[in-house]
């Protein structure tokens, strides 16, 4: 792992229901070296929820001294894309993990487990099926009622396998046939009644093109792929668990050189998003966002082009912890986490995002100066930097009202402001438009409050950032909100319904301190009284553009302070 010394708690052990399964293992001689897995299927982008899987499956490999294979389940090649397979690769190595060797991919073994289902046939535990998919359905049965046996289950086995292999040979139409696993009909588990192992998929895979035309279903191959690779504990999500009794039947009933054991745990769940790759396929194809990588969207490269650390992620994850209960967690905890960790590492410099031009004039024409300003208050080591300042200056438009209210503290008429690690300014005159809109102030400057304070000890109360006009560098800005307005928008099949029109805000005509004109992709910066800003994937140094990770405001501390 490539873990930052900000991780305090990575040298902590760790209890949970699966670490102390596998100290159990360890000590009883039952595990000599632990392997697990995180096996993904190539079919979309990785979000937070796969955040939980990697650094739990990662985390107790490395807590225990073994190895985490990272392993594509790829065996719907209807569904899988190389841009996929290499995302998710990336997504891994920004969360701060790696793995031994090449990634590995249920492809890999495709002779492997083709040998294994005639393995199945061949022992009768197995069977070529002509009934389609709605059959199929009639014949399962409900959770209530039993299923019945397939007209074909009793085929011999010879039968079978020259069905099976003629399958193989590319003879039969997709749909056509598929080969199941005998086990019973009657099972109260859905899933042990006569599942389906093998499918037609006259497609080409990724990476073994047209060399099959049949592929395993993923019950089938994800098991035994487990078992080939040697994993000793393999971690799923809960709504595996009504599959682990077919994982055992197949290991049992298979020559596999290992047999781990499957354990399951809560997988994470947050509101106002939608964590299911089905649905946020549907939001990329349809158009509501802009691409797997849309920083709306919960998807890891999501996150990252937003701008938030994967360190905070990790923690994020920590603090949820490892149990079978499933729960749903806002939002703000995330952000919180992701709060506490830039409020440390994040420097600080101004931006103006609804400029109103100001002028001081009693400040000499002509004139500007360097001021000094702290890059980070959390951080001695990030130094200082130097801010130009001149004659003309952009303050925020919210930072000024003409008749202001008892509590507004900032600049008015007659009213006095600090400006940062600058002046006092003292606001004379208001300038407006034919219209009446307020499109410039007229200030003086006091020279002798110079960094901030007044000799005299005089105090103001309203202290605003600002840009100096002539050194501004012009920027646009993404602000994000909720991408839906409902808590919970995966309830609906029609949950497109409760996008949020307002998600995405476009500002343009910022105004940004220099320095920012030529800041690094994927450092996220504080802009003073604003928030946490990240530049965008496409952003230059001549057109910046940058994404808002989030706003100042912890809503979870507050939460957690009043608990």
């Amino acid at each position: 792992m490539n873990h930052s010394d900000t991780d305090d708690d990575a040298a902590k052990e760790v209890h949970d229901f699966i670490r102390d399964r596998v100290r159990e293992d360890l000590a009883s001689g039952a595990t000599k070296s632990v392997v697990t897995r995180f096996p993904p299927e190539p079919n979309g982008y990785l979000h937070i929820g796969h955040a939980k899987s990697i650094c739990l499956n990662f985390g107790v490999a490395e807590e225990f001294g073994g190895v985490c294979n990272l392993r594509f389940d790829d065996t719907n090649p209807a569904k899988e894309e190389q841009e996929f397979l290499d995302a998710i690769e990336a997504d891994v190595r920004w969360m701060g993990f790696k793995w031994d060797d090449a990634p590995r991919h249920a492809s890999d073994y495709f002779d492997t487990l083709y040998a294994w289902a005639e393995h199945l046939i061949t022992e009768g535990h197995a069977y070529v099926d002509d009934l389609n998919a709605e059959e199929m359905r009639e014949y399962r049965g409900t959770l209530t009622e039993p299923g019945k046996n397939s007209p074909h289950r009793d085929r011999t086995p010879e039968e079978n396998l020259d069905l099976f292999r003629r399958m193989k040979a590319g003879e039969f139409v997709d749909g056509a046939r598929v080969l199941r696993a005998k086990i019973d009909m009657a099972s109260g588990n859905i899933n042990m009644r006569d599942p389906v192992i093998y499918r037609i998929i006259k497609k080409p895979h990724p990476r073994t093109g047209d060399k099959w035309c049949i592929y395993p279903n993923y019950d089938f191959a994800h098991g035994q792929s487990d078992a080939i690779e040697g994993v000793t504990h393999s971690l799923c999500t809960l709504e595996f668990e009504d599959h682990r009794p077919l994982y055992e039947w197949l290991i049992a009933h298979l020559p596999t050189p290992s047999q781990p054991r499957q354990y399951e745990f809560a997988r994470l769940n947050m509101t106002y998003t939608v964590l299911s790759k089905r649905r946020l396929t549907q939001l990329v194809e349809e158009g509501h966002v802009n691409g797997w990588d849309d920083p709306r969207m919960p998807t890891l490269s999501g996150l990252r082009r937003r701008g938030m650390p994967p360190e905070a992620i990790r923690d994020f994850v920590s603090r949820l912890g490892v149990t079978k209960s499933d729960s749903v967690v806002e939002p703000a905890v995330l952000d919180h986490c992701v709060r506490e960790h830039l409020n440390k590492h994040a420097e600080r410099r101004m931006a103006v995002l609804n400029p109103l031009k100001v002028v001081i004039e009693n400040y000499p024409e002509g004139q500007s100066e360097e001021l000094e300003a702290v890059n980070n208050p959390e951080d001695e080591g990030a130094g200082m930097r130097m801010v130009p300042f001149g004659r003309e200056i952009y303050i925020e438009q919210d930072d000024f009202m003409e008749d202001p209210p008892k509590k507004f503290f900032r600049l008015g008429p007659g009213r006095e402001v600090r400006l940062r690690w600058a002046y006092f300014i003292t606001c004379t005159d208001v300038i407006k438009d034919d219209a009446g809109n307020i499109v410039e102030l007229r200030c003086t400057y006091d020279p002798e409050t110079k960094g901030g304070n007044a000799p005299d000890g005089r105090k103001v109360k309203g202290t605003l950032h600002w840009v100096s006009a002539a050194d501004a560098v012009d920027a646009e800005v993404h602000q994000y909100d909720h991408l839906f307005t409902e808590p919970n928008p995966g309830k609906s099949d029609n949950f497109v319904d409760c996008l949020n029109p307002d998600s995405l805000t476009t500002l343009t005509g910022c105004k940004l301190e220099p320095s920012l004109g030529a800041w690094p992709v994927g450092q996220t910066v504080q802009f003073e009284r604003l928030g946490y800003f990240c530049p965008d994937l496409g952003s230059t140094a001549e057109q910046p553009v940058f994404n808002r990770t989030m706003t100042l405001r912890d809503t979870w501390a507050k939460i957690q302070a009043k608990g």
